[in-house]
């Protein structure tokens, strides 16, 4: 079988958001004015809490086209070109969901709200430039935690100048 890398998907943007439609993080792989990135947010978030939860989880916004997924309270949603893949589009975003579950032990919208940079982190890991960087999760996995030791030990040192320990 081909792994996900094989097949280049281009993301252009990523966004979470809750049932009630407030976005929980965004990631824009292009440049947009912060004024079409407010219009997409408000349009995108309202057709997807629109729809039915028996639709398709694609469908189709100006020129690209929007993959979502829900898990638990929140919306998972990843916009691509018209002529990119939709599973492997479902299958980034689900690995992005494991990640954070892995990370978190069962990731909720509370986790993003109060640790969005470890979210953001973690999303960077995954994707650059829209693209696939990493898909094996223990390899990013391995970058995380090396990440939070690294910050542990930055904490560390700068607890113990504060108290003239070091």
């Amino acid at each position: 079988g081909r792994s996900l890398r094989s097949v280049q998907t281009m993301i252009q943007y990523i966004l979470l958001f809750s049932r009630q439609g407030k976005v929980r993080l965004q990631k824009w792989y292009q440049a947009l004015t912060l004024k079409e990135k407010k219009k997409i947010q408000r349009e995108l978030v309202s057709s997807v809490l629109s729809r039915r939860s028996k639709m398709c989880n694609i469908l189709e916004y100006r020129d690209v086209k929007v993959v979502y997924k829900r898990y638990a309270s929140l919306y998972f949603c990843a916009a691509i070109e018209p002529e990119d893949n939709e599973l492997i589009t479902l299958e980034i975003i689900h690995r992005y969901v494991e990640l954070l579950d892995k990370y978190f032990g069962s990731v909720c919208e509370l986790d993003i709200i109060f640790n969005f940079e470890k979210a953001y982190y973690i999303l960077d890991e995954l994707l650059v430039g829209g693209e696939l960087q990493e898909s094996s999760k223990k390899n990013i996995t391995r970058a995380i935690t090396a990440q939070d030791m690294l910050q542990e030990s930055d904490e560390q040192t700068r607890l113990l100048e504060e108290y003239n320990l070091m």
